[in-house]
């Protein structure tokens, strides 16, 4: 697998090694995220829309986009027919964009990964777009967000291979073993962003909690 170069605040956050940083970077980043993700084509946020509504019946709730950034999904997915989503980010620059688009029940300026404030079988959905991937979180941020989830309640992901082939893939096996998730849909690879050179594919999962 080759090396992911990319410049500018892509390439920054791609590279940041404490959530803090990241946070920060991202704030910079937030009033041109939109436009300069368009411009890169970012596919991420359609995807996980199209399995969302593929797997959770339409009006299905509350829902929570975890690393909702500046909010696409939670946008759509009012539009959809999906009334009630939370956002979760660890920038409050990009939250304060989200709040802009005004589809979120609420805002919660968390970061994954560790323990998440929130009850037992909370969201009967959970969407986490371009958050598994460099710089971002691994695997050791599934936990919570499975806790989190109601009993055959839907997670929709996107992976970066990297991290997939780094023990993501492995982890999700085993969960399947101990009958803690069933695995409903694994997308092929796909390049996340087909206007930034250099970009390792993705995929999106769909898990069902056990």
């Amino acid at each position: 697998m080759t090396e992911e170069k990319h410049s500018g605040a892509l390439g920054q956050v791609y590279a940041a090694k404490r959530p803090e940083e990241l946070a920060e970077l991202y704030n910079r980043w937030a009033e041109t995220y939109d436009s300069e993700m368009a411009v890169a084509g970012y596919r991420h946020p359609t995807i996980c829309l199209a399995l969302v509504a593929r797997h959770l019946p339409r009006g299905a709730g509350p829902l929570l986009d975890a690393g909702a950034g500046t909010g696409l999904i939670g946008e759509w997915l009012a539009i959809m027919g999906y009334p009630h989503v939370e956002a979760l980010d660890i920038s409050e620059g990009m939250l304060a964009q989200a709040a802009r688009k005004g589809a979120y029940a609420a805002l919660h300026r968390l970061a994954l990964g560790g323990p998440l404030p929130f009850a037992d079988a909370t969201y009967a959905g959970i969407v986490s777009a371009g958050v598994f991937t460099s710089g971002h979180v691994g695997i050791e941020g599934l936990d919570e967000l499975i806790r989190i989830c109601r009993p055959g309640g839907v997670l929709v992901l996107t992976v970066k291979n990297t991290l997939w082939e780094g023990g993501f893939a492995v982890g999700i096996t085993e969960l399947e073993a101990r009958r803690i998730v069933s695995r409903l849909e694994e997308t092929s690879p796909y390049v996340s962003m087909p206007g930034e050179a250099g970009t390792v594919p993705s995929r999106g999962l769909v898990l069902r909690k056990v």
